[in-house]
């Protein structure tokens, strides 16, 4: 076709439950047609319009900026208009801009996920806007008329023809319609998906979107598969040639480009006086006297000068300032924040106190962060306490509006579970199978569930009907379900958002979002800083606020003391449940091979039990030469400067790009775009050029063919996730705080702990074992003694006693337990009734307090609490101020300790009396289960039967299938090793079983005990009623 033709009506993926195809898939398929321009109009949004533009420059194929939209005429008196379906077509930068401030008016007065164009938003202000208007049946000239006004000669009557028995009556229609309003018309497609394939799966979504089946759907579902990228030979016989070729007029006219985007940061954090680079060198030179109050070493003043030139250079001064600006707020409030990340590179950074790691400690690489030769901004990640995040988020809208300051998004996408249940109920599947198959998935997988784990779960792989739902939830896997809100991702910018994204709600309230996420910042070059919230800081702060009350001791991050050897021993030990990083199954396997002897073995500690050094084969030739049992080698002496710190072997990002630069002849920018070509060489497979450069680069510099082999394979695995060293720094610095507080102040650390919880991989229940298997006394919940939180109570010699606070009754609300102190405070609570009525508890309340044991110092034991609260009653007015006559006490029982135990797990989540395995001791050991402490005794590779109650799975990644279960029992806890074919066998009783009895072989290699399973037994009929929550992570 001489004229060519470009679609400009096509919705991607990001239409939510609407659109069948990637935009990958629409540019491929369109260029494979031979089209001029694919327009990307989704409705209401531009979400995906960053990967449509990613995808265009892949394909060369050119990109029209637009949007679908509906207009809600409610507020207008003439009915005659209707609500008219426009596509607007963005044609220059105003156009764009104006584009996003209709889409954000729209967004921002409606609900999440909805939007609400109004009329009067139509007035003005489209200029640089093109309308293709999508009449329906009962569409009048009235509207055209309107419209026309509105869009003057910027507005066509576009023409979709799908193959319907009335085609060629609707094109006169339409063009009759056109010539009385003197509209021009154009051909469209209202396309949904690449290719006709897709149409069972657009059919499904449209059953999805509407909660209906798809036999439910009926007129909601199209006529027939005609939403596609058709041929232009397939559209030169539906359309007239005039239609065709207005298409390509209408696409030249758009030039608009995502490239023509220019993001400036906010200047306000500059006073009068100063540039932003003048006042960033004032704040830096500040630090340093801070940071260093001795003096500055000559090593840490050029790289401070050194990174103020760049910082200047690339125009980044603004942004840390503002970084710097947040922070300095959150210090001011006196909430705990460290950044991390690459920003730990930065000596800037370290001297404006927005990291922790000194420059002049460490070997730390500032082009990992930001570099001449990589035009994208720097990253700079902060974490602030996970409790007072909300308290720096508000500032942060405070400081800049909502105008100019928006969280970033986070594309949600389907899951296999997600998938299977949302296509399954959409195919009509009962409610219960549609639970049974999701469960097959996984929680995470991204994979369908093969044979015969569908035939374990009762379901017949041939079944028909079922691979329809699987085949369709497989090509729904990875498709975009929903914007929600990033964790702390905040994009802040000096003229208003809406000029370069659309704002909307967030499903919280007093929170805004933009419509794109992290990597679509990356690729449009917008700055983003990250407000993480990390439970740590909340614990560790909460832990020097009970030292400094309890017992007066004022310490700080800072202030603690560091290589302490004690700390260290019980490092060794794998004595970590509760700190920070090094508590999981793995960190613990690892720690008494490694036995961390200073804090930079705490750094590798850290990062060498991740996916990428486990996968690079770089853990075991460390731990070999470590321990003496390998000889280090360096190839050459440059790289013994580069790997002695980590003997010889590659551990961190910053080592391999170093590499780089000292083996190959990189540059300092060169080797960053390695390292981002590793971290998505498994996405993008763009690691190649770097092996072809390395290689030759290494051998020019007379290296070995071996070793450049190895070390390109150690490289593929960072690509699964390895650490940079910056990272694992500052990580460390809260690994070793946590560690030293749980050696020296075990109580203080343990309460603070559990008032921070939920977070980390123990429950409050694992901890207070862990307190107490440390001589750690813990008190009961008390309404005579507890606050809301645990406190700290003194005991006559040692560490204070831990008092649990009503937090832990389960159902008990912090509103109730905060009058129930405040009234204790006044004076202390005579009885059961006086509490009531002091309070005003609700009977509710009363019996979770009386089920939890709280009244014992008012009623004594459960049951005579259960009785206690039972009798208050309001007292009349009639009997106001009469006194009451006792009654005779009433002959109630005590609860045995079975009893006491099974209500301690069912209000309180925990027990203080007995653990449960001591009372089936000795049914366990008739069944020959050995205990955590025989294990100790016991010599390895013998047969050994194990029980305990299940407090943790783990099936990581990079295990192969392994499950890493953990029992505990009245001793301590048992590790357990589940290959993936017993895994398989037995997976109900692996993934159902609280009470697991495991038969298998005892292995122990260096201070690590585990039991490799043979055979598992679910032993839940012993607990009698007891629940036992695990924590299952993946």
């Amino acid at each position: 076709m001489s004229t060519g033709y470009a679609e400009l009506h096509c919705l991607s993926n990001f239409s939510f439950q609407r659109g069948a195809s990637s935009a990958q898939e629409l540019f491929e398929r369109a260029q494979l047609h031979g089209y001029h321009a694919l327009a990307i109009t989704d409705e209401g949004s531009l979400a995906g319009i960053v990967r449509a533009w990613q995808a265009a420059q892949a394909t060369g194929l050119k990109l029209i900026v637009g949007s679908e939209v509906q207009i809600d005429n409610g507020y207008l008196m003439n009915s005659t208009i209707g609500n008219p379906r426009l596509v607007l077509l963005v044609e220059n930068l105003s156009g764009y801009q104006n584009l996003c401030r209709l889409l954000t008016l729209a967004r921002r007065r409606a609900d999440k996920g909805r939007y609400q164009l109004l009329a009067e938003d139509l007035a003005a202000g489209l200029d640089g806007l093109l309308a293709l208007w999508l009449p329906d049946a009962s569409a009048s000239e009235e509207q055209g008329r309107w419209l026309a006004e509105r869009f003057t000669a910027a507005l066509w009557l576009a023409v979709e023809l799908h193959r319907g028995p009335d085609d060629a009556q609707r094109l006169d229609q339409l063009q009759g319609l056109a010539a009385r309003l003197g509209l021009p018309c154009v051909a469209s497609g209202d396309v949904h998906m690449h290719a006709r394939g897709r149409r069972a799966l657009q059919d499904t979504l449209t059953a999805i979107r509407h909660h209906c089946t798809v036999m439910e759907a009926g007129h909601r579902l199209y006529a027939n598969g005609e939403r596609h990228l058709r041929s232009l030979p397939v559209l030169q016989a539906i359309y007239p040639p005039a239609l065709l070729a207005e298409t390509r007029r209408i696409a030249d006219r758009c030039q608009f480009d995502l490239g023509q985007l220019r993001y400036q940061y906010p200047h306000e954090v500059v006073p009068s006086g100063h540039t932003p680079a003048s006042w960033l060198r004032e704040l830096t030179q500040r630090g340093l006297r801070w940071r260093w109050p001795q003096g500055v070493s000559d090593k840490v003043a050029e790289q401070i000068e050194r990174e103020l030139q760049l910082i200047a250079e690339k125009g980044y001064d603004s942004y840390f300032l503002t970084v710097h600006d947040i922070v300095d707020y959150a210090r001011r409030q006196r909430i705990l924040c460290q950044g991390r990340g690459s920003a730990a590179n930065s000596a800037v950074c370290y001297a404006l106190g927005i990291t922790e790691i000194d420059p002049a400690h460490s070997n730390l690489l500032f082009e990992r962060f930001i570099s001449r030769e990589r035009d994208e901004p720097p990253d700079i990640d902060v974490d602030f306490e996970h409790e007072r995040r909300e308290e720096v988020i508000q500032y942060v809208f405070r400081r800049y509006g909502r105008e100019r300051a928006a969280l970033t998004a986070v594309a949600n996408t389907y899951h296999a579970a997600g998938a299977v249940r949302d296509v399954a109920r959409a195919l009509g599947l009962p409610a219960d199978q549609i639970d049974q198959l999701a469960r097959c998935c996984g929680r995470w997988s991204k994979r369908i569930p093969d044979a015969e784990r569908l035939a374990e779960a009762g379901f017949a792989a041939d079944n028909q009907a079922l691979h329809r739902i699987l085949t369709l939830a497989s090509e729904l896997i990875g498709f975009p379900r929903h914007l929600s809100q990033h964790p702390g991702g905040f994009v802040i910018s000096d003229a208003p958002l809406h000029t370069l994204v659309p704002v909307e709600n967030a499903s919280m309230a007093e929170r805004t979002v933009i419509q794109w996420d992290k990597d679509d910042l990356d690729a449009v070059g917008l700055l983003k800083v990250d407000i993480l919230a990390l439970g740590m800081l909340s614990a560790l702060r909460r832990c020097f606020d009970l030292l400094r009350h309890y017992r007066h001791l004022d310490l700080t991050l800072a202030s603690i003391p560091p290589e302490d050897e004690q700390t260290y021993e019980m490092i060794s030990r794998a004595d970590t449940v509760g700190v920070f990083q090094i508590e999981s199954r793995a960190q613990m396997a690892m720690l008494p091979r490694l036995k961390p002897r200073t804090f930079y073995d705490l750094v590798i500690e850290v990062s060498i039990v991740r996916p990428g050094p486990i996968q690079g084969d770089m853990v075991h030739p460390y731990l070999r030469r470590r321990n003496g049992e390998e000889q280090v080698v360096y190839p050459s002496e440059e790289l013994k400067k580069v790997f002695e710190r980590t003997l010889g072997v590659p551990l961190f990002q910053e080592q391999v790009m170093e590499l780089a630069i000292v083996a190959a002849g990189y540059s300092p920018g060169e080797a960053d775009q390695l390292r981002r070509s590793m971290a998505a060489w498994k996405r993008s497979g763009g690691l190649e050029p770097h092996r072809q450069r390395l290689t030759a680069g290494m051998l020019e510099r007379g290296y070995s063919p071996e070793f450049a082999v190895r070390i390109f394979e150690q490289i593929k695995g960072f690509g699964s996730y390895g650490f940079p060293e910056s990272h694992a720094a500052s990580f460390a610095l809260l690994t070793y705080a946590s560690c030293w507080l749980k050696c020296h102040e075990p109580a203080a650390f343990t309460c603070a702990l559990i008032n921070s919880w939920p977070m980390g991989f123990y429950s409050p229940d694992q901890l207070l074992q862990d307190a107490r298997r440390h001589g750690i006394e813990t008190r009961p919940v008390d309404v005579c003694c507890s606050d809301w939180d645990c406190t700290l109570e003194p005991v006559t010699d040692g560490q204070h006693a831990i008092r649990l606070g009503l937090r832990q009754v389960k159902g008990f609300s912090e509103a109730e337990a905060q009058r129930l102190v405040a009234a204790r405070v006044q004076q202390p609570f005579a009885d059961v009734p006086d509490l009531v009525q002091r309070c005003a508890l609700a009977s509710r309340a009363r019996g979770q307090l009386a089920d939890a044991g709280a009244l014992r110092g008012l009623a004594g034991g459960r049951f005579r609490a259960r009785w206690a609260v039972a009798g208050v009653e309001p007292q009349l007015a009639l009997f106001a101020g009469t006194a009451v006559s006792p009654e005779a006490p009433a002959l109630i029982p005590t609860p045995s300790v079975a009893e006491d135990m099974q209500a301690d797990y069912a209000s309180v989540g925990t027990t203080l009396g007995p653990h449960p395995l001591s009372l089936l001791r000795t049914e366990l050991s008739r069944r020959g289960c050995r205990s955590s402490r025989d294990l100790q005794q016991l010599l390895p590779d013998r047969p050994v039967s194990v029980a305990g109650l299940v407090v943790g799975r783990q099936r990581p990644g990079t295990a192969t299938g392994v499950t890493f279960v953990t029992l505990e029992d009245e001793f301590g806890m048992i590790n357990v090793i589940v290959w993936r074919d017993l895994a398989e066998q037995q997976r109900k009783v692996l993934v159902g079983a609280q009470l697991l009895m495991v038969q298998g072989q005892f292995e122990a290699r260096d201070g690590v005990r585990h039991v490799i399973a043979r055979r598992l037994h679910d032993l839940d009929e012993l607990l009698s009623g007891v629940r036992v929550r695990s924590r299952d992570f993946h």
